[in-house]
């Protein structure tokens, strides 16, 4: 860091900053709670990384208990709750990466808005009605997602009530009486500041997959596989758990390269043979992107290419 920091546990005679004009980041650790002053806005610039100066995101290089106050955090208790040896300037990364970023009613409201907008922005983007391939208005998702976070809210409810009311459930057991694991449950609660907009619209998206409150499905990828045609014949190596046949002892044929590329492709658009390369265009689901992107790299030996072609097929009125 370029700025000369100050010593911890003096009291500043910057105690006039005016907080207008300061974004506090707060973070609690040792039972103590730690802030630092930054400029307005610069701190998610800095966390998304577009703003990679630390000296355009503090307006003072120090450690506070109080920034309102201009009151530093002594060397001792930065000591006992980052670590003895941890320099100042890691000390307030920590702070400025981890902690909670302190900002008023209306700022914070304006915030979620513009999360939640891009969050629903998103999905309608990447979901489509499974019959019609269509996609949904922003004002449809939106519903079905406040129907989910109703629906998880209550649920949250009803659960503190059972446990408060009878204690903790015995957990559902199989025929061997060991507990049953439980299913990974997609819930949707609704947007949070604290959470990019894309990893939220993910869970939205699986949220809403796994709940159907209206018939949803990712749209699928357009791709284009190539493949040289001396590849498309060989006979797909069988993964070792599947060497020994099955439970009735049969061996199952794993097939030719060409046989497991289609068995990816959820419609064929076009294939050809173009000299010695064969071609197909086809519609993907989006989960089977990596899978067939996998096996084309490591089974063709560089002879073969999955390129995307369309990330979300959709048709619009």
């Amino acid at each position: 860091m370029s700025r000369q920091i100050n010593q911890p546990g003096k009291c500043l005679q910057s105690n006039q900053i005016r907080l207008t004009n300061v974004s506090l980041v707060r973070l609690k650790k040792g039972k103590k709670r730690f802030e630092i002053a930054c400029y307005k806005n610069k701190v998610l610039e800095w966390r998304s990384g577009i703003e990679t100066d630390l000296d355009e995101v503090l307006q003072i290089p120090n450690v506070f208990l109080n920034v309102s106050k201009g009151q530093t955090a002594p060397s001792a208790d930065l000591a006992k709750a980052f670590g003895k040896d941890k320099p100042l300037n890691d000390i307030i990364l920590e702070i400025l990466n981890k902690g909670e970023l302190q900002v008023g009613e209306k700022e914070r409201a304006a915030q979620l808005d513009r999360v939640h907008n891009e969050v629903i922005s998103i999905v309608a983007s990447k979901l489509v009605d499974p019959r019609t391939k269509r996609v949904y208005t922003s004002g449809m998702i939106e519903k079905a997602l406040d129907m989910l976070s109703s629906q998880a809210h209550q649920q949250q409810g009803d659960k503190k009530g059972a446990e408060s009311g009878s204690g903790a459930g015995t957990p559902a057991t199989g025929d061997d009486g060991e507990p049953k694991p439980r299913p990974k449950e997609h819930t949707w609660t609704g947007v949070v500041t604290t959470k990019s907009a894309k990893s939220q619209a993910l869970e939205a998206m699986k949220a809403l997959i796994s709940n159907q409150p209206i018939p949803v499905t990712r749209a699928r990828m357009r791709l284009r596989i190539t493949c040289a045609t001396n590849v498309l014949k060989q006979a797909v190596k069988a993964p070792a758990a599947a060497k020994g046949g099955d439970a009735d002892g049969e061996q199952k044929a794993p097939g030719t390269v060409k046989d497991k590329i289609l068995s990816y492709v959820e419609q064929v658009e076009a294939q050809d043979v173009l000299g010695s390369e064969w071609e197909v265009v086809g519609f993907v689901e989006p989960g089977a992107f990596k899978g067939l992107s996998d096996f084309v790299g490591n089974e063709t030996k560089g002879q073969g290419r999955v390129e995307v072609l369309d990330m979300a097929v959709i048709h619009e009125d």
